[in-house]
């Protein structure tokens, strides 16, 4: 059976349904999933700068995973996790995020339009690991993330939950979400 995640911009009040990549993205799904099972991963809604259509939020590492199904390209729907060591950040960023200077963090990130180049002039190429798809609830999240966008992100939330077997999402039969996004 799939393992589903529900992600939510908890004051919009939008949320979307995305299965993890468990073949392609074995180490990271797991270890997104096996954090999922200590309660949600939840922070401050942020929108990139340079990548495009992506809104994430910084967590504490929950794992060290390294490099599997990466890209520097995602497309619509794409989950994707990022594991910053305690030097790659901002100074500044890491103080506005609380980010332990050391430890470092995890960035997970969606991925909501077109377009997508995962590229920070301080750095050069940022690639991320792709372990789920959003299969479910696309479209009003891709709106509420450019609201994001324009309006801003003061006082939202980035929520990542677990859905556990037997939790179906709204608007599919029981039985249809393994095979949601197939085809």
């Amino acid at each position: 059976m799939s393992k589903l995640v529900r992600i939510s911009l908890a004051r919009r009040g939008v949320s979307c349904v995305a299965e993890l990549l468990e073949k392609d993205a074995p180490r990271t799904s797991a270890a997104a999933w096996e954090a999922l099972g200590r309660g949600p991963l939840a922070g401050d809604a942020q929108h990139a700068k340079y990548a495009r259509n992506e809104v994430y939020t910084m967590v504490p590492r929950f794992a060290s995973i390294g490099r599997e199904n990466t890209t520097v390209t995602p497309i619509p729907g794409d989950l994707v996790l990022f594991d910053f060591a305690g030097g790659m950040l901002d100074a500044a960023f890491k103080d506005d995020q609380g980010i332990d200077q050391e430890a470092g963090a995890i960035d997970l990130a969606i991925f909501y339009g077109r377009n997508n180049l995962l590229i920070n002039g301080d750095v050069g190429w940022v690639p991320g690991n792709v372990y789920g798809t959003i299969i479910e609830g696309l479209a009003g999240m891709a709106e509420a993330c450019h609201d994001v966008w324009r309006s801003g992100s003061v006082g939202e939330r980035l929520v990542y939950e677990r859905l556990e077997p037997g939790d179906v999402p709204r608007g599919m039969a029981a039985g249809e979400a393994g095979r949601a996004g197939k085809g």
